[in-house]
């Protein structure tokens, strides 16, 4: 892959995330029953930074799970014949709680559709609400972000890059070319 841009700076995501955070206060009118689930990978790092921020903002601390949605996948037999499953951690019940499900891209909407999927096998959520650092369009299913930090048209042939400390030594979001 080519490099082609920076679309994201480390202050520019924590900005983000901040705007996200009250945003998520805001639509849930506080935070009762509301908890966060990241998708592994970038997406658990994200919901723990959105739980301190909220913390920070609203003096509570709300739930943080962990998402592994690698078997609720379409495109499993794809992926090989051993995908790496790392298994889901969520140690709260998310029984008419609004979860609100943190990824770090969308793109076809897929993985969306699994997290959801995989959600509804832990409970019956009262919601489910999704949360983006980066909308880039081209969804193939009806499915469209609650939260987004940054909305990124992109051709079918450019790679959207979140790179996270927690995952990747750094905060930025770049752009590359296939």
């Amino acid at each position: 892959m080519e490099y082609k841009a920076a679309l994201m700076s480390s202050d520019d995501v924590d900005r983000a995330l901040k705007r996200i955070s009250h945003q998520i206060i805001e639509k849930n009118h506080g935070l009762e029953n509301v908890c966060l689930i990241g998708i592994r990978t970038r997406g658990v790092p994200l919901a723990k930074r959105l739980q301190r921020h909220i913390e920070a903002i609203e003096g509570v601390t709300v739930p943080v799970g962990e998402l592994d949605i690698t078997l609720y996948r379409d495109d499993l037999s794809r992926i090989g014949e051993m995908p790496a499953v790392r298994g889901s951690s969520v140690d709260f019940s998310i029984e008419d709680k609004t979860v609100v499900l943190v990824d770090d891209v969308i793109y076809t909407a897929r993985t969306a559709r699994a997290a959801m999927e995989a959600v509804m096998k832990l409970g019956r959520p009262a919601k489910i609400q999704l949360c983006v650092l980066v909308d880039r369009g081209h969804t193939e299913l009806p499915i469209r972000p609650n939260f987004v930090g940054k909305n990124i048209p992109t051709s079918t042939d450019e790679v959207v890059a979140v790179r996270l400390t927690e995952t990747d030594g750094e905060n930025a979001v770049k752009l590359y070319i296939k």
